[in-house]
């Protein structure tokens, strides 16, 4: 860092009055608990993610005697767990201070002897970014990624160390392994684009000819496939993949032994996502259409398609038990999230009930669709003063990450918080969101971030138009691709906006392009057309640093020290040509990743960020 930058103020407290301060700030301490996973061998040996500690971390759950064990507790947190066939050990991943390199660990499910420490899970692997992860009764196949490219390793209990069955440089990762464990789904990019996978299954033989084609399967340009899961039945070869053939993400069973392939038409606008139930007679269907997720049974014999009885609300990840129970998280925007159970007979009850206080709610959302440059644009509204406060109000403008992701009317403690502070919430799915259609999902290829934006602008305009927006006081806000796009809005939109405010952005394209984890690297060269040194003007085009002598408005940016995807040299870049520029910013720096796992971090980057766009706006 070759400048001394100002450091952005931390409140400590948002709101005068103790009940709204404690009612935004118990939305991100109550208990929060994820779906949990099981033991396919015995399910009643479980895991889940929770912040009861005050930081996300891995939890095991006997179900048998219902005894809870907190299993990490890492400074900076622990996201990825998952569990053997038979529940003997738990397996997390285990990297440094949140910068995602690293490699699986395994401990005992009932818990490590004292001053023993974890083993690593797959011996002879090496330290990468993770790429998939499939544990069988007798092997393991395990994907890492590093500067070199994609390995895939394949490890067979009793023996000592995994062997490489697939490297290349381009990006590819474990996508399935099948029920007998001979076959195994590679998803790869070796034609060059990442962003549209082709799918290779080999042979796991018995060791000496691991990594043999079966079969091939590719649509062609612009059209991925991505494997899912094969089916739960040993013998049966049945790989259900998504494919996009008719210009959306669809269901597809392919058999590579038999080469024989049946697409799933099912009569469902939107996009698609399931699961095998345990019997593979039916999908659980994930079925995701303007900003909502529902789950389906359909039935493979009769092809009968079923909406489940599931809560109201949207639907995040859910999974069926040996029993046909479908275990589920549900939320709404005014509604937290749940961990819910479908039972066979109909009943539906809340699998587990989170100690301590439950996190309020918060109003609901709009629905909005505005003509845009490309098509029409949804957008999500919150407004404050329980839903109804009329305008033109202080308005920020909460751009998802990804790019490939979407708003949904899900529960939010972030917007929540901005709605209680007396901002309304916009929330726009630009051309590059998932969710409708591969067209509008690729319409960035070529031209990132000044595509986005041009959508952007056009609910900005509908917004003030109807007087919910005022124009005076308007603020553009994200993290991740979210944050990129809010530095980029504002040198390229300066006129537009109040304040700027993003959080572990792309700031300086080259740098970050130079910096970033491989994984990243193969995405970006198929979103741009090629790398910096093919595409030089498309990249400089879509940078932040290219506009920063156009940035009038006061800038926020908040950075990870460890951050493998947004690194910080390309931020401090960026930070110093504001400052050379003598434009007015500040900065929040926090010794984690690509964001926090820890809940006060978290609580710092909301009241820095609201605190910041309140002196900004007035």
């Amino acid at each position: 860092m070759t400048t001394e930058h100002p450091a952005a103020a931390v409140p400590d407290r948002l709101f005068d009055d103790d009940e709204r301060e404690q009612r935004w700030r118990t939305r991100f301490t109550a208990v929060r608990i994820s779906r949990p996973d099981w033991a396919r061998d015995a399910p009643d040996r479980s895991a889940y993610t929770s912040n009861a500690s005050g930081t996300t971390e891995v939890y095991a759950w006997d179900r048998a005697t219902d005894l809870h064990r907190q299993v990490t507790s890492r400074r900076s947190g622990t996201h990825s767990v998952a569990l053997p066939p038979d529940g003997e050990t738990l397996w997390w991943f285990d990297d440094t201070d949140g910068d995602e390199f690293g490699r699986w660990v395994a401990e005992p499910f009932a818990g490590l002897a004292d001053g023993a420490r974890p083993e690593p899970a797959v011996p002879g692997v090496e330290d990468g970014y993770p790429a998939g992860l499939e544990i069988g009764r007798s092997l393991t196949a395990v994907g890492t990624s590093t500067d070199e490219g994609s390995r895939i390793w394949v490890h067979r209990k009793g023996d000592d160390a995994a062997t490489v069955v697939y490297f290349h440089p381009e990006d590819a990762g474990v996508g399935a392994l099948s029920e007998d464990e001979t076959l195994l789904a590679i998803s790869h990019s070796e034609h060059g684009d990442s962003r549209h996978p082709a799918v290779r299954v080999v042979r796991l033989g018995d060791g000496t000819g691991d990594g043999a084609l079966v079969a091939e399967k590719s649509d062609g340009e612009g059209k991925g496939l991505t494997p899912l899961v094969f089916s739960p039945v040993a013998g049966d070869n049945r790989l259900l993949l998504l494919h996009e053939r008719r210009g959306r993400e669809e269901l597809l069973i392919w058999d590579p032994v038999a080469d024989t392939e049946t697409e799933l038409e099912l009569d469902l606008p939107g996009e698609l996502i399931a699961d095998f139930y345990p019997d593979a007679s039916a999908l659980l269907v994930w079925h995701t259409h303007a900003a909502r997720t529902r789950l389906h049974r359909y039935d493979l014999t009769t092809g009968e398609l079923t909406e489940l009885d599931a809560a109201p609300g949207c639907i995040g990840s859910a999974e069926v038990r040996p029993d046909g129970t479908v275990e589920y998280t549900s939320s709404s925007a005014a509604d937290p999230s749940s961990v819910r159970a479908l039972h066979p007979e109909g009943t539906d009850r809340e699998l587990l009930t989170p100690p301590g206080e439950r996190a309020p709610g918060s109003v609901a959302v709009q629905d909005v669709w505005v003509d845009g440059p490309g098509g029409r644009v949804h957008a999500l509204v919150a407004r404050p003063g329980g839903g109804t406060a009329d305008g033109p109000l202080p308005t920020v403008f909460s751009l998802h990450g990804g790019p490939h992701a979407a708003d949904e009317d899900r529960f939010s403690a972030v917007r929540a918080a901005w709605v209680d502070a007396g901002f309304a919430v916009v929330e726009v799915n630009y051309r590059g969101s998932t969710g409708y259609g591969s067209a509008w999902r690729d319409a960035i290829e070529g031209r990132p971030g000044l595509t986005e934006l041009a959508d952007v602008a056009a609910v900005h305009d509908w917004a003030v138009a109807e007087g919910l927006a005022d124009p005076a006081r308007t603020v553009v806000e994200g993290w991740s691709w979210g944050g990129y796009l809010a530095l980029l809005a504002a040198g390229t939109q300066p006129e537009r906006w109040a304040a700027a405010i993003g959080g572990v952005p792309v700031a300086d394209y080259l740098t970050a392009y130079a910096d970033e984890m491989e994984q990243l690297r193969a995405f970006d060269r198929a979103l741009f057309g090629g790398s910096p040194e093919q595409v030089p003007e498309i990249y400089r085009a879509a940078s932040p640093l290219t506009y920063v002598d156009r940035v009038r408005a006061p800038v926020l940016v908040l950075a990870g020290e460890n951050d493998p995807r947004c690194p910080i040299r390309q931020v401090d870049n960026y930070l110093d040509a504001l400052a050379a520029a003598g434009a007015r910013y500040e900065v929040s720096r926090f010794d984690a990743g690509h964001g926090s796992l820890v809940v006060e971090e978290t609580l710092r980057h909301v009241s820095t960020e609201i605190d910041f766009a309140r002196r900004m706006v007035g």
